[in-house]
């Protein structure tokens, strides 16, 4: 059983269950990977496999062509290394990662990277309430107090400030499988995954 599978997020749309109730779904075109190199702890001191999602791809460059020609998995563009568990088998080089692998039901993390909002103030990126509006308050998008001043005379790491908002890693968990298409590489989710359309996540069996 493979640790995971790689994807692609297509979108949103929304399904009907049998009593009519509406349920908001993702779609993942999940897999087919290939597994591109195991690691074993006699050689690297730690127990992973490295998955490939093939897809159509531009021309590698010649050290990823070279580590692709190993396990003949040309075609592949991206790669993320898995760590091995209990139960996940023994992965040999060249075999495949397919999307069958999951079950309707199945609980799922899926791991993308956040859309990037820019350089966003405290109201849009925590939620703050800001000041009152009304004339001549000048307090309005503010984020207030950041420290006392006598003591202790600086701002403590963590203070929630105006800075860079999203373009980072992001895990949903526990998120219910609805449905899965092993002919077309399909995994429908329920709920919303990060990341835009188009990007690559990453799927694997919820932990919790």
């Amino acid at each position: 059983m493979s640790p995971g599978i790689i994807g692609k997020k297509i979108g949103m749309t929304q399904v009907f269950r049998p009593d009519g109730q509406v349920v908001p779904v993702t779609l993942l075109k999940a897999g087919p990977c290939v597994v591109v190199q195991r690691k074993t702890p006699s050689r690297d001191g730690y127990d992973a496999v490295q998955l490939g999602l093939v897809e159509f791809a531009k021309k590698a460059n010649k050290p990823t062509a070279g580590h692709l020609k190993k396990s003949g998995a040309e075609g592949v563009r991206m790669m993320k290394e898995f760590k091995l568990k209990p139960g996940n088998g023994d992965p040999k080089v060249g075999d495949r990662g397919l999307v069958d692998q999951f079950k309707p039901n199945d609980k799922v993390d899926v791991t993308g990277v956040s859309k990037g909002r820019g350089f966003a103030g405290v109201m849009k990126r925590h939620g703050f309430g800001g000041g009152d509006a009304t004339h001549g308050s000048m307090f309005h998008r503010a984020p207030g107090s950041i420290g006392a001043s006598s003591y202790p005379s600086r701002v403590f790491p963590g203070t929630r400030m105006a800075g860079q908002m999203g373009d980072v890693q992001v895990t949903v968990r526990n998120l219910e499988v609805i449905e899965v298409d092993a002919e077309d590489n399909v995994l429908m989710v329920k709920g919303a995954v990060p990341g835009p359309n188009g990007a690559y996540v990453i799927v694997r069996r919820a932990k919790r």
